[in-house]
């Protein structure tokens, strides 16, 4: 597996903006988490505004994968992560100077044009909300199509009950029709007047 499908690995979304952790990007620079966020603080006017980092909350942390990938579960946490943005990320090439962080960085950045390009992007909060009335017609249609094979079913039965009663019920010899039925009724006839 090459470096940028690693580096997409450690790519999440929260807040509906993809991000990732300082913590993986620590590790990607080879550096000491609280050495990147102090960096981060002393150049805290670069980051400003959640589009570039934000921090995250421990409701965020509990509530996604992201906690059990370098914290273990029930682990009290002292600090919270950053999360930071592609914006972020770039942002961050300014505050590591190192020549390890700029071809980290490099990785980087291709690994969320990457994402980018493989995930499909939705635009609006209207196309989310057609997304959900699209989904719950689909779901308002399943519970109608399943109340139709319901009554069909209903319906069968009762159509196998009707054909099981008329097989059992005795039938009575159909009159004999023909030139012989004939002959036969007048020599009957004949007998009974004799």
């Amino acid at each position: 597996m090459d470096d940028i499908e690693l580096i997409k690995r450690k790519i999440y979304e929260l807040r509906g903006q993809r991000v990732m952790l300082d913590f993986d990007l620590a590790e990607a620079y080879g550096v000491d988490t609280a050495q990147l966020k102090r960096q981060v603080r002393r150049n805290i006017e670069r980051f400003e505004g959640d589009d570039f980092m934000f921090e995250v909350t421990r409701e965020e942390l509990s509530r996604c994968q992201i906690g059990t990938m370098n914290i273990k579960r029930g682990q009290n946490i002292k600090y919270l992560p950053f999360a930071f943005t592609e914006l972020g990320v770039a942002m961050l090439s300014s505050v590591l100077r190192s020549p390890v962080a700029i071809k980290v960085n490099r990785g980087i950045m291709r690994a969320f044009v990457a994402v980018r390009q493989a995930l499909p992007i939705i635009a609006t909060q209207r196309d989310i909300e057609d997304l959900r009335q699209r989904v719950k017609a689909l779901e308002e249609s399943g519970t109608a199509t399943q109340a139709a094979v319901e009554e069909t079913r209903k319906e069968l039965m009762q159509i196998y009950e009707a054909l099981t009663q008329l097989g059992e019920q005795k039938m009575e010899p159909l009159p004999e029709i023909g030139y012989e039925a004939i002959r036969k009724r007048m020599d009957q006839e004949k007998k009974m007047s004799d």
